[in-house]
């Protein structure tokens, strides 16, 4: 064997203890330099080993040597930079790294240690750019290309399994830790979630994905002042990004700003002409506003960009007056016919033509595909009913006149907040319409800082064991109450950008939050507003949400949800009596000028007649009501179900006698 032959391979053997034994390497590599002195790869091994026995100045004097005499090389560099970084001198390693990745563009590891320097140096931008350029180059693992895979088929528990195996070998591995809070996300285990994308970014903060990843499940929260700072970030680096630029119009809009998100959005579907969601979103805030003759242009001017997006069809659809074409209804028969179609999109279709066929009558088959697009939606939305109700018997068995009356005169004063609750579809947002038509109260939307602030109750600072809720409540002190209120009123003071003195909180689901909202604000008001069993829970069937509501998606499932919130209602009434006003949605229509007064004594407002005309009030309805509280009341709505009852006995069953008991409506007297 020759002796350069010998060198070659005594380097490979010390290249390869240059991670588990850099002293070995170190001495390996002085051996051969012993014997072929100035070997470039021999001295660039013990310069590695010397950096990695924190010996940094020893290092950079060969380095810088080696970079001198290979200016060609990038990678010469990568380490000369690598070595400056270990010895503080972030400015030289910064150099270093940029002439690397201008030598090798392709060199991933260069543009990491570019990105981890520049953030030292706060330059946040331009970290964030130079770690894109990293994620792009840097080699996928196996288990992750297999976990993408099982993510995208909805193979939730497979996708789940296979990435925590991969931090099981590699616990920093970011690509796994986002993959895992998409999944918890999917899952609606929003702490979860949030854990993993904030673990994420402390490893990577330049890993853009992530990043939009938290903003987007903050913004699920409506925690959308946290949302705009991560997303002016993300756009510092991609300012044409229109993912970016969507979300943050989508949080605008949620603090009130629409007027700016609107004209972002302007701009946006200007530089994006092609960018169906682009121009989606730019439909869903002109309606938002009453601009319903524009949203529907720009509806149908989406489905001419891509014939085949459903959620155009569906947005058409949501607008409850709109009337599909016959040439429409043919064109989602043939993009339902077609085996290639998405199972979203296949979803929003089937929807919306059963919404074109129940405008034509054709109620049988309107049914049918009412029923297949639930059968979709359900495959990817789950519901545990049991789960619901045994949640309910909890509340039951933790709220009752003994335990409030042990902490009377706990909670705020204040009445400020006035909380609508019930089921979707129930007359709850003409309520809300109503409501912030009067002088005094204003409407903001469904906040989720009730549930949030009852998820904090069981994962409270300083506390050894946590209790689940609602039984943690029961462990909380009067100061603990007063604090919380104070924190809910400052969250809703955001939304409240006409400082009115009362405001309306119609996040539907807080029915199984009264007992907390009881202890939290003794005073405020309270509505609970009902729907005929049958008419609530077929117009819940026929509605695709945006996302949750998994009860709605089957008959049986809808009528033993409803079943299980009347018993709750019912539960409440009996303990706090004439906590809770109910105000049944037939009667209003029977009788608004009755019921409208009798709402607003209650909530201790004064009447004012404008609160009639609540239709001609031009502010921001942000539900898929928005076209319906537009217009004055109107019976048409009231008996639709009847149509569809001869499929509705898996919900008839459900229900029991609540349909039997659901009083009448009384006509105003002439």
């Amino acid at each position: 064997m020759t002796e350069t032959r010998s060198a070659e391979l005594a380097l490979m053997r010390a290249s390869l203890l240059l991670d588990s034994d850099p002293a070995a390497a170190a001495r390996a590599a002085g051996e051969i330099l012993a014997g072929h002195p100035g070997h470039p790869e021999a001295s660039l091994l013990l310069a590695s080993a010397s950096r990695r026995l924190g010996q940094s100045k020893e290092a950079v004097a060969v380095l810088e040597s080696l970079a001198e005499a290979h200016r060609d090389s990038a990678f010469m560099q990568l380490e000369l930079g690598r070595a400056y970084a270990a010895s503080r001198r972030t400015t030289a390693a910064i150099a270093a790294f940029r002439q690397a990745v201008a030598l090798d563009q392709g060199l991933a590891d260069a543009w990491h240690e570019l990105a981890a320097q520049l953030f030292v140096t706060g330059d946040t931008r331009g970290g964030d750019t130079a770690y894109g350029h990293y994620f792009r180059l840097a080699p996928r693992p196996p288990e992750l290309t297999d976990a993408a895979v099982a993510l995208a088929e909805n193979r939730l528990e497979t996708a789940e399994a296979l990435l925590k195996q991969r931090l099981r070998k590699a616990p920093h591995d970011v690509i796994a830790l986002r993959m895992l809070g998409e999944i918890a996300t999917l899952q609606e285990n929003l702490a979860e979630a949030e854990s993993r994308l904030t673990t994420c970014l402390a490893l990577a903060p330049g890993y853009a994905q992530a990043r939009y990843d938290l903003a987007n499940l903050l913004h699920l929260q409506n925690r959308d002042t946290e949302v705009l700072p991560l997303i002016e970030r993300l756009l510092a680096a991609e300012p044409d990004n229109i993912d970016y630029v969507s979300l943050q119009a989508h949080a605008m809009r949620l603090l009130g700003r629409i007027t700016e998100a609107i004209a972002l959005m302007d701009q946006a579907v200007a530089t994006h002409p092609n960018e169906e969601r682009a121009w989606l979103l730019y439909g869903h805030l002109l309606r938002e506003v009453g601009q319903q003759p524009r949203a529907i242009e720009i509806y149908r001017h989406v489905i001419e960009i891509r014939p085949q997006y459903g959620n155009a069809y569906s947005a058409l659809a949501n607008l409850k007056t709109y009337r599909f074409s016959p040439e429409q209804v043919t064109d989602m028969r043939v993009q339902l016919s077609h085996a290639g179609l998405r199972h979203g999109e296949r979803t929003h279709f089937e929807f919306a033509l059963g919404k074109a066929l129940e405008d034509e009558g054709r109620f049988e088959e309107s049914f049918k595909h009412y029923a297949s697009g639930n059968s979709l939606q359900r495959s990817v939305v789950p519901h545990d009913a049991q789960a619901v109700t045994s949640d309910a018997k909890l509340v039951r068995t933790l709220f009752t006149r003994e335990f409030f009356a042990e902490r009377s005169g706990w909670g705020s004063a204040s009445v400020e907040p006035i909380f609508i609750v019930g089921l979707p579809r129930s007359g709850s947002t003409l309520l809300e319409q109503i409501l912030a038509t009067h002088s005094q109260v204003e409407g903001t939307r469904e906040l989720v800082y009730i549930p949030a602030l009852a998820f904090e109750t069981m994962t409270r600072p300083n506390q050894t064991t946590s209790r689940p809720y609602p039984e943690s409540l029961a462990t909380l002190e009067r100061t603990d109450f007063d604090a919380l209120g104070a924190r809910y009123l400052s969250r809703a003071s955001v939304l409240r950008g006409l400082a009115r003195p009362r405001f309306v909180d119609k996040m539907l689901g807080n029915f199984t939050h009264i007992g907390f909202i009881q202890l939290l604000f003794p005073n405020a008001s309270i509505i609970d507003t009902r729907r005929h069993p049958l008419a609530c829970g077929f117009s819940c069937y026929k509605q695709q949400f945006a996302r949750g509501f998994g009860f709605t998606y089957d008959l049986s499932d809808m009528g033993r949800y409803y079943r299980d919130y009347a018993s709750l209602m019912d539960h409440f009434d009996a303990v706090l009596p004439g906590r809770i006003y109910r105000v049944h949605y037939e009667q209003v229509v029977a009788n608004p000028d009755g019921e409208i007064r009798k709402l607003l004594d209650y909530c201790g407002l004064p009447f004012e007649e404008q609160c009639l005309e609540f239709h001609r009030n031009r502010r921001v309805v942000q539900t898929i009501s928005s076209e319906q509280v537009r217009r004055p009341i109107y019976t048409e709505s009231v008996d639709q179900w009847r149509n569809y009852e001869p499929w509705l006995n898996p919900l008839k069953e459900a229900l029991g006698d609540l349909v039997e008991r659901y009083p009448e409506p009384r006509h105003a007297v002439k």
